[in-house]
């Protein structure tokens, strides 16, 4: 919680971005590779933590902190170079993120 505080107060402050957000289609080949990358590193980071001996609930919460992170910093990224924010990307890491949980709950019995 503190983080998404953190996160709003300071986002504006990474430049400015573009005068006119581009196009941002909800589906497009851009938010195919934010939803992928995110399983992968969500199912990733789950099975690091648990040969770190971490247990299931653990793991799948250091995994979605990490996935959710880079999400961010993703975006934080892009802003700070000049482009647009995007909340539909962030969208597509977060349902990403989320498959790849599912997909590792089913996978880990």
């Amino acid at each position: 919680m503190k983080f998404a505080l953190v996160f709003v107060l300071f986002s504006g402050t990474f430049g400015a971005p573009p005068e006119r957000p581009p196009e941002d289609p909800w589906f497009g080949r851009d938010k195919l590779y934010h939803f992928v990358g995110s399983a992968v590193l969500q199912g990733a980071g789950h099975a690091i933590g648990r040969s770190a001996g971490l247990d299931y609930r653990e793991a799948a919460w250091t995994a979605a902190g990490l996935t959710l992170t880079a999400g961010i910093a993703k975006e934080l990224y892009d802003r700070a170079d000049g482009r647009f924010f995007s909340w539909r990307d962030l969208t597509a890491d977060v349902a990403g993120g989320g498959s790849g949980a599912i997909l590792v709950r089913q996978l880990d019995r």
